[in-house]
């Protein structure tokens, strides 16, 4: 079962951030745009994993949401990784809510290690992935795009409550992926 631990956005900034895919949508270039309703913020990708293993994650996510308390995030920043000048992944970025978010995948990566899952080589980010770019087709039109609206990225205000932490599957299918909650925890109330 192909799995991962997320924040899942709220309808209202999915919309907005709908809506921005839109605006780079006007590119044309060649990208494969995250379907609205499957926008999340990913604090752990677990891949296949066995449904005996998928008991022991429960149980940590569990664990790790009992001592951790709800907060506000704020999207505040348009990029690209690697960067906005060669673009592979476009994400949204948070300003408010980072260090929680942090706190958090770090607290998960540990235990989770623990039961034999191997840790990211990567230092964790609290991004929000839109678009994945398929081939180089109008790259430049996106990159044109891209910076134009990273600057003017301070007019949006897209700030919304994480309450809590969802354990999601993922089965992917020839029109993207399809996500089902296998549990969610929330989070204690401030």
């Amino acid at each position: 079962m192909r799995t991962f631990i997320a924040i899942e956005l709220p309808p209202e900034i999915k919309d907005a951030l709908s809506r921005l895919q839109r605006q780079l949508q006007n590119s044309q270039a060649d990208v494969k745009w995250v379907q609205p309703q499957n926008i999340h913020l990913t604090l752990k990708f677990l891949g296949e994993r066995d449904v005996k293993l998928i008991e022991k994650i429960m149980q940590i996510l569990q664990e790790v949401t009992q001592g951790q308390k709800s907060f506000h995030a704020r999207i505040s920043c348009l990029g690209a990784f690697p960067s906005i000048n060669s673009p592979r992944i476009i994400w949204v970025g948070i300003d408010l809510g980072d260090s929680e978010t942090k706190e958090i995948a770090k607290e998960l990566e540990g235990r989770i290690s623990k039961i034999g899952i191997p840790k990211e080589d990567r230092p964790f980010s609290s991004h929000i992935t839109i678009g994945r770019i398929r081939s180089p087709k109008n790259r430049d039109s996106l990159i044109q795009n891209l910076n134009h609206l990273q600057d003017k990225f301070g007019e949006f205000t897209l700030e919304f409550p994480v309450t809590k932490i969802t354990l999601f599957k993922s089965t992917l299918s020839s029109r993207g992926p399809i996500y089902e909650v296998l549990k969610e925890e929330n989070l204690k109330t401030i």
